[in-house]
């Protein structure tokens, strides 16, 4: 079974649509840690147009996740993708 996802308002400040940002999870290429961010996870996936979506987000104590930023993904995490830091 697939973890809760919930999103914060902020999440959407970028017109990415809650389908979207499930879509991400479904089809993430990259999910790691951001260094010093303080429980902060990065993840890369791609939104039901198929383009790059950058999501950050928190896992919580019950298990679910809580987005609070999404975005098309920025040039600078595009590396991450083909694996390429």
């Amino acid at each position: 079974m697939e973890p809760e996802i919930i999103c914060k308002q902020s999440a959407f400040r970028h017109n990415a649509t809650l389908n979207d940002i499930r879509w991400a999870f479904i089809t993430a290429k990259y999910d790691m840690p951001v260094e010093g961010g303080e429980e902060k996870r990065l993840l890369i996936g791609f939104n039901t147009a198929g383009n790059p979506l950058e999501v950050l987000y928190n896992e919580l104590d019950d298990g679910r996740i809580s987005v609070f930023h999404a975005m098309p993904c920025r040039s600078m995490y595009a590396a991450l993708l083909s694996g390429e830091e």
